[in-house]
């Protein structure tokens, strides 16, 4: 089987890669080389926090778990990081917390209260603020570094005979004897399957091949899509996992730096207009952070910014499978991409080389929107919260 995979992102890396272990010859696209879209601007929290939907925390608890297993079997340094992850709360957040916490518990989800001194022990040399009243860790939770990642999922794939080529696609040829893509120098190339995961550019790319995949599309200033990520080059501070604050996101990230997140300001990013080292954003982010550290740093903390873009279907959900019975194009883009790559890197290549549905898909299907009208399905478009991100 030839396989066509458009988008060389976490998903397409994670298909790519499956496929080609089970013996398909494996094309790989992206216009602009892998990981360099979405996956290079994520948070990369692996969790199933608040996904209320029942089928969509099932899928993200087996994304989780999937981690652990893969791990064990990529090449390169470790890129996954199973190190818990800990929410704090004061009064005004206490009570969604608890509520929360109490659900996930009903579930069966790994989570406990601690105090600040076992918060400092698990976290490392961090101050806690005398105003927070409450603390959850949530041991199964964890992290990924995305660049490594990207680039071991890459290693195996090729390892196992997938080829990745830099182009752009500009249309796709669905037809009941194969499929085709065009690219932009006008090559084309055939194949039996094509896999559709080229993220929020996927919507433009189906809509060729006359399939709707509803996503949530602008990307103006405060747009849910939109979001800022701060990589403080200095201080150092030595993190061991992933601590979300009243006004502050982190996680670990490459020798000793961290990645700092504060969802409240991202009604303020524009991208056109991104925001400067030394303005307003990035004052507030590195005040922010120095407030967190148990010392007082030497300078001030030195933060690069980065705006993100989210992939983000209309309903928040994933969308995995086939637009029709007839259909040689499978479409696969999440909201969750960081943490469900490799369980819907493994299911999603079983059906596209099986043609045998996985359960945990069929709540997923693009048929899904069929005949729905949009606005009965639109995600909130309030700020994106802790854990829905």
């Amino acid at each position: 089987m030839r396989v066509i995979v458009v988008g060389a992102g976490v998903l397409g890396l994670s298909v790519a890669r499956q496929l080609a272990l089970g013996g398909a010859e494996v094309v790989l696209l992206d216009r602009r080389g892998a990981g360099a879209g979405t996956t290079a601007t994520t948070f990369a929290w692996t969790n199933s926090s608040r996904k209320p939907d029942p089928d969509y925390h099932r899928l993200n608890v087996a994304g989780m778990a999937e981690h652990a297993r893969l791990a064990g079997q990529l090449p390169g340094e470790p890129s996954y990081f199973p190190s818990g992850a800990l929410q704090w709360a004061d009064s005004a957040h206490e009570r969604r917390l608890a509520d929360n916490v109490e659900r996930l518990r009903s579930l069966g989800y790994p989570a406990r209260w601690i105090t600040a001194g076992e918060a400092t022990r698990i976290a490392g040399d961090l101050r806690i603020p005398e105003t927070i009243t409450a603390i959850a860790h949530f041991p199964g939770e964890g992290y990924v570094l995305p660049d490594l990642f990207v680039a071991n999922l890459l290693a195996d794939a090729e390892r196992h005979g997938a080829r990745l080529v830099v182009g752009e696609v500009v249309a796709l040829d669905d037809r009941p004897d194969g499929v085709s893509v065009t690219l932009a120098d006008g090559e084309v190339l055939a194949g039996d399957r094509v896999v559709l995961a080229a993220g929020r550019w996927t919507q433009g790319l189906a809509a060729g091949i006359g399939v709707d995949i509803p996503l949530v599309t602008e990307t103006g200033r405060g747009a849910q899509t939109v979001g800022l990520l701060g990589y403080v080059r200095s201080p150092e501070l030595g993190l061991r996992c992933v601590v979300h604050s009243p006004g502050l996101n982190l996680r670990p990230a490459a020798g000793g730096q961290t990645v700092v997140q504060a969802l409240d300001l991202n009604a303020e990013v524009d991208p056109a207009a991104p925001p400067a080292p030394d303005g307003d954003l990035a004052r507030t982010l590195a005040r922010r952070f120095a407030a967190l550290l148990t010392g007082r740093p030497a300078h001030a903390p030195r933060i690069d910014l980065r705006v993100a873009f989210r992939s983000l279907p209309a309903d928040g959900h994933t969308i995995a499978g086939y637009a029709s019975a007839r259909s040689r194009v499978y479409h696969l883009v999440s909201h969750s991409g960081i943490t469900l790559a490799p369980v819907l890197g493994r299911l999603a290549a079983a059906e596209v080389s099986t043609d045998q549905e996985q359960d945990l898909l069929t709540s997923f299907r693009p048929t899904r929107f069929t005949g729905v009208r949009r606005s009965d399905f639109e995600v909130d478009q309030r700020a994106t919260t802790l854990g829905e991100q």
